[in-house]
């Protein structure tokens, strides 16, 4: 794409302010205990391995900050286990969704409109950062997992999620002919495991997981879902986990800085 036209940093504003993640679950009014709670079911049903991945009860008293923290849904679980967070989005309409979110549990967080490309904090601020599915959706990744590095301290933790352009969500999407979440976003990048590492490269240790196989969905209908939910589901996760690990949708990063 011609540097004239590649999306700024406004676009990718301006449509994430229109653009709630997975509101389509929900049919509980849009900032209510229960549009938050069915968030919350929906993303760990989807994402369960997050719970066996990440310790979110592990960071009492330590710095945490989510870089493109949406609702608030994981800072959510960070603060229930007693870090310290911060939340910093693009988009405005997600700030305040992430605060009505954290007032309604009655938990305690600092969250700030910012572009994850220039965090307004300062060098070695943080024990940890969190950039779970937004790398691929900012203009600049590599400016943006920089930022992150910078504003941890010597020897914290990062964790990134980006999507695997090698893996089976992909390729069925293009099969089936069924659109990926977000395909309309100004940017939306897929990263082989090697562009993945590459992006890191900053780091003193990186660990990276290939995760989240097939679960039945609840927003696809039609002859097309009921394909997927009925027979792809079953028999992909019948495949020995050995030989379609490296096909999953999500890249997890687990870095030390």
């Amino acid at each position: 794409m011609p540097p004239s036209t590649a999306p700024s940093t406004d676009d990718v504003r301006a449509y994430w302010n229109d653009h709630i993640h997975d509101l389509e679950i929900t049919s509980h009014r849009v900032g209510t205990p229960g549009f938050f709670a069915d968030l919350d079911q929906y993303h760990f049903e989807k994402l369960h391995h997050l719970l066996r991945l990440v310790d979110f009860n592990g960071y009492r008293g330590k710095r945490v900050l989510e870089v493109g923290c949406g609702a608030g849904t994981d800072l959510a679980r960070f603060a229930r286990g007693g870090a310290i967070v911060t939340g910093v989005d693009l988009a405005a309409s997600s700030i305040e969704l992430a605060k009505k979110n954290f007032e309604q549990q009655g938990l305690t967080g600092e969250f700030f409109e910012a572009d994850g490309e220039r965090l307004p904090f300062a060098d070695a601020s943080f024990d940890l950062v969190y950039a779970h599915g937004v790398v691929q959706y900012t203009p600049n990744g590599q400016a943006l997992v920089d930022e992150c590095r910078r504003v941890l301290v010597p020897g914290g933790e990062a964790i990134f999620q980006v999507y695997n352009r090698v893996s089976w969500l992909n390729a069925l999407s293009k099969l089936m002919k069924v659109p990926l979440e977000h395909e309309d976003a100004p940017v939306l990048r897929k990263y082989s495991i090697g562009e993945f590492r590459a992006l890191l490269r900053g780091f003193r240790d990186v660990r990276i997981v290939e995760e989240r196989f097939p679960v039945k969905s609840r927003l696809h209908k039609g002859w097309k879902g009921m394909l997927f939910n009925t027979f792809f589901v079953g028999t992909f996760n019948a495949l020995p986990r050995a030989f379609v690990k490296r096909f999953g949708w999500h890249l997890l990063a687990f870095c030390r800085k």
